[in-house]
């Protein structure tokens, strides 16, 4: 039996609003890497188009270094360059940064099939990044 200090005060239980609103991103243009403009406007995109947006500039953000950015926000792939780890180690941690990276968002509900490669000292990252608006392909 469950004994209450007020037995005839039963609070109500607020309703919460778990559903998320649309994310609106400023359409990018990846080659040049800066926003695309139309009229002298930014061009806005919506769902999935937005979602790979703010994922291709987390991935190329690096983690910790902007102040401007939440501590949440960017990659720390960067913090490979330099150590004596085999290759095989830093493909592996560099998936792992990719995945951490990106799952800060509860706008992405997972990813999957990570592929990285490293060549000349650059780092190449290919992924499936499923959202709350379906899969979506991403090549850094």
């Amino acid at each position: 039996m469950s004994v209450t200090l007020f037995p005839i005060i039963q609070p109500q239980s607020a309703e919460v609003d778990t559903k998320l609103p649309l994310y609106r991103e400023v359409k990018w243009d990846y080659e040049n890497n800066e926003p695309v403009f139309k009229n002298g406007l930014p061009v806005i995109v919506t769902g999935k188009d937005a979602i790979l947006v703010w994922a291709w500039k987390a991935l190329n953000t690096p983690r910790f270094k902007h102040e401007i950015y939440t501590w949440d926000f960017g990659c720390e792939a960067e913090a490979l360059v330099g150590q004596p780890f085999t290759g095989e180690l830093k493909r592996s941690e560099a998936a792992r940064y990719v995945r951490e990276c990106l799952l800060v968002t509860p706008y992405i509900t997972g990813v999957t099939d990570v592929s990285v490669s490293f060549t000349e000292g650059v780092l190449t990252v290919g992924c499936k990044i499923e959202t709350i608006y379906g899969e979506v392909q991403l090549n850094v």
